[in-house]
Order: structure tokens, then sequence, then C-alpha cells
């Protein structure tokens, strides 16, 4: 049977049974017609513009290959957002990485200052904004130059821009130098700064950890016990093959294992030594005397 829409299946079926090429009805043939389904809503026609010439313009390209992707819709993209101020700011602080480190004051709710008077053609040096200019400005006036100025590629404009900077720059930080010196001359005292302090601590720390070492190696020392230490007898260092042994042993010279016993921390008088030569009486006589 060829394929129909499924709201008209039960129509086909009726045709079909009329003709007599269904002999026995289906069992669902009954229920359907009781309850026969939605109709299809009317499809409104396209509306086309008609054809002018041998091109249609509503007309689609063919192709041969289902997953071309020519029926897709093209994909929305964000067209990239671009500023300036932005890339002369990259560049600037590319050449200037030390001023992202210069303090700045951070206010809650604080309002944006407002722009300078002195803008457009009438700014033509950047001192004009004050003599200690932020980046901003620099990045603001380079920008101005740019915009206001025929025929000024932004290279020159930046060059410009940054000369007039590092000038301001130059002559805040002389000027600051010549007045600490001045007031150190007239008896100022300054207190040290962050660093110095930073640099005070750490000496602090490491004077600590010296006298803590000290302290360490003398306790160890004291908990050491004493343990005697022979010292071993001098030889020649040359290798006799115990010939040296057996001529002592022959001669009658016993060997001393001892250590070398220093002197007598008490000298005994030669009295009492010439009471009696036995050496266990010699200190037993030493000891009455004393």
């Amino acid at each position: 049977m060829v394929r129909r829409i499924t709201t008209q299946v039960h129509k086909q079926v009726a045709r079909l049974v009329r003709a007599g090429y269904i002999i026995k009805e289906p069992l669902w043939y009954k229920a359907v017609l009781e309850h026969p389904p939605f109709p299809l809503p009317a499809r409104a026609p396209s509306n086309r513009s008609p054809p002018s010439g041998d091109y249609a313009p509503y007309d689609m390209p063919t192709s041969t290959s289902p997953a071309s992707g020519l029926n897709k819709p093209a994909k929305l993209k964000v067209e990239p957002v671009v500023y300036l101020e932005d890339e002369v700011r990259q560049q600037f602080f590319r050449d200037h990485p030390f001023e992202a480190f210069r303090e700045r004051t951070l206010v809650e709710e604080d309002l944006i200052e407002d722009r300078h008077p002195i803008s457009g053609k009438a700014w033509t040096r950047l001192s004009q904004c004050g003599r200690n200019p932020t980046p901003e400005d620099a990045i603001r006036f380079a920008v101005n130059l740019y915009e206001h100025t025929d025929g000024m590629p932004l290279s020159d404009a930046y060059a410009a821009a940054v000369m007039q900077y590092r000038a301001l720059r130059a002559e805040q930080q002389i000027a600051t130098q010549i007045a600490a010196a001045e007031a150190a001359h007239y008896g100022m005292v300054f207190r040290p700064g962050a660093i110095e302090r930073a640099f005070e601590r750490e000496q602090e720390h490491l004077k600590s950890w010296e006298q803590k070492r000290y302290s360490e190696a003398q306790s160890m020392e004291a908990r050491k016990r004493w343990r005697l230490r022979p010292e071993r007898p001098v030889h020649s260092g040359t290798w006799t093959k115990g010939e040296e042994y057996v001529r002592l042993w022959r001669e009658g010279v016993r060997p001393d294992y001892s250590p070398a016993i220093a002197e007598p921390a008490e000298e005994i008088p030669e009295e009492i030594l010439a009471q009696d030569p036995e050496p266990s009486n010699i200190w037993a006589n030493f000891q009455k005397s004393t």
C-alpha cells in the first residue's frame, strides 16, 4: 500500500474495502471511524517573487552531499569591540612596566573625575593638565594629538606624549630629591620606609636564628658524656712485617698500650717518694701528709 498521511489512513482503507482489495476490515477501522484524527491545519503558501530571467531569487544552491551544511543557518559572530585607547595603553605599559606598580588612592564610591577643560586642538602640551601627570593622562594626550592634528600618525603622537611624560617625571623626581636633601640639611629625620622596615625585620629574624643555633650547639655539648679516648702510639708509619715487634720482644721490651698521661695535677714531694718506692704506698703516704 502506498504510504499516506497518518490522518488519512482510514480513508484510504475505506476506498480499498469498497474496491474489494481488502476483504476483511482491520480491527482498528471502526474505532478510528468513531474517533477520527484531527485534520492537519492549512499550510500558508510561501511568498515568492516571480523569477527574473534565468535566475530565481528563491532557489537554493543544490548539493549532492547531505552533510555539506548549505542549508544550515550561519552562526552569529560578535564583532570585536576595539578602542584606540586600549592599544595605546597596552603599548605604554609594555614600554613602562613599573608605572603599573605606582601607588594610587582607591576610595569606595568615588566619583569619576571630570575631564580637563583643555582638550581638542587646544591641548598641545601634556603639562597643561598638571605637573604630575598619570599614565592615563599620557594615553589620552597621545590619542588627542592623533585625532586633532592633521597628518600626524599614531606612532609620532605616541612618541611625543611619552617624551613629555618622561620629562615631567624626571622633573618631579629631581625636585623631590632636592627637597629631601634640603630638609635633611635643616635637621629633618625621616622615618624608615616600608622596604627599610622589611629589611630590618629580616635582619632581626636572621640574628635570632644564629642565637638559636648557638644555644642548640651548647645544649648538645652539655648533653654529651665524656668518653675515654686513648691516644694511639706514635709510630714511624713504615711496615716492617713484624720484624720490629719481634726485635722488641727478644730484647724484653713490652708494648705499652696505655694512653699518654699528662702531668699530674699536684706534684708529690721528694720526701714522700723516698719513704717507700712502691707506687701504692707513695699515694697512701701522700694522702696522709695532706
